[in-house]
């Protein structure tokens, strides 16, 4: 019998069900510090609701929606929905249904929409603004440089708007671009090689007119203030002081390692979930680099997908500066879904390119 729904659709319409159903029963399972944040925006103690930054944003966004003031599992039942429809007209690859590394990865970041956004949360309006900029790229309605214009200035927009640090995205995002032109053995990691050094000129150059280096005044300051804290047993500190010049880098490569190639995580070993993550992280980092080296290698035919790569290894390696714990890595990596679902399937999106 034939069914009227493609396999992969009918797949992922399940999948969302689980996602809407975890979503709505999080406030039963999830521990509390899951809802510190999603607490803090939705009573808004200090009256802090406002048009600019994050929190203030997030404040007023929940506040006029009056989503604020709903219990969870209804904020769960209208939040999803949402996000998975947006997944959906982004495109559902034909191989979904198959068991293969890239979908295992694609279901488990599908899943933890129903742990980290199933409340109120700054990744759902993260997700939303995002959405758009990997659909343009896989859609090609543009010439690529007009396509790119428009991500770029969303992109500043954004960080200047709402989340600064997405100012740097384009910028290491270019760099990467700029690198992969030049004929070396493995570009690939030449490329993410050079978008650190990046990030770390730009902390240096930051440190020598503000007298305080990136990491230094983000990360570090934050979980000095939090150690101790039970939402601090995966925190990030550098074993170096990043007070100094090579305190800074080398504080800005072990950021990036513990969040993106989180070895150093298996010290954990007796926290079930931290180990988890740690081997899903470095399954997806691999994988992504993996998947990055091959579209690297037909980019006249992958021009557009090949920058959903760009971005999100730009983003990876901007993880590196600002993330205080490993909990947060994955929170954050949430709000970039769009761009990691492009970058999974970034050959599985148009028909006239054998895969």
């Amino acid at each position: 019998m034939r069914l009227l729904i493609p396999r992969s659709t009918l797949l992922y319409l399940l999948l969302g069900l689980v996602v809407v159903v975890l979503g709505v029963l999080s406030p039963s399972y999830l521990p509390e510090r899951f809802f510190f944040d999603a607490i803090v925006i939705a009573e808004d103690f200090y009256n802090e609701k406002g048009f600019w930054r994050s929190y203030p944003v997030t404040m007023l966004f929940y506040d006029k929606t009056s989503l604020g003031s709903l219990p969870f599992e209804l904020v769960a039942i209208i939040q999803l929905p949402v996000l998975l429809w947006v997944i959906y007209k982004i495109g559902i690859p034909e191989r979904f249904a198959k068991l293969t590394v890239r979908n295992i990865l694609a279901y488990s970041l599908i899943l933890m929409l129903a742990f980290f956004i199933s409340m109120p949360s700054k990744e759902f309006i993260t997700f939303l603004f995002i959405a758009w900029m990997p659909w343009l790229l896989i859609k090609r309605r543009w010439s690529l440089r007009t396509t790119l214009i428009l991500i770029v200035f969303g992109l500043f927009f954004f960080g200047i708007w709402y989340r600064q640090y997405y100012v740097l995205v384009p910028i290491v995002a270019g760099v990467i671009y700029l690198i992969t032109l030049i004929n070396f053995k493995r570009k690939a990691l030449t490329g993410i090689c050079s978008g650190l050094l990046m990030v770390i000129f730009i902390s240096l150059s930051y440190g020598m007119v503000k007298g305080e280096y990136l990491s230094q005044s983000t990360r570090e300051a934050l979980n000095e203030e939090r150690l101790g804290e039970e939402a601090t047993n995966s925190v990030i500190i550098s074993p170096l002081d990043t007070e100094t010049w090579y305190g800074e880098a080398y504080g800005i490569l072990y950021g990036f390692a513990s969040v993106n190639v989180p070895v150093n995580g298996l010290k954990h070993l007796f926290r079930p979930q931290i180990v988890l993550f740690v081997f899903w992280q470095l399954i997806l980092s691999l994988y992504l680099l993996y998947l990055f080296k091959n579209c690297l290698s037909n980019k006249n035919a992958y021009r557009y997908e090949l920058w959903a790569f760009y971005f999100v290894f730009a983003y990876f390696i901007i993880q590196g500066v600002f993330e205080p714990d490993l909990g947060s890595a994955v929170k954050h990596k949430i709000g970039i879904l769009p761009f990691i679902y492009v970058a999974l399937y970034y050959d599985s999106f148009r028909k006239n390119i054998p895969v």
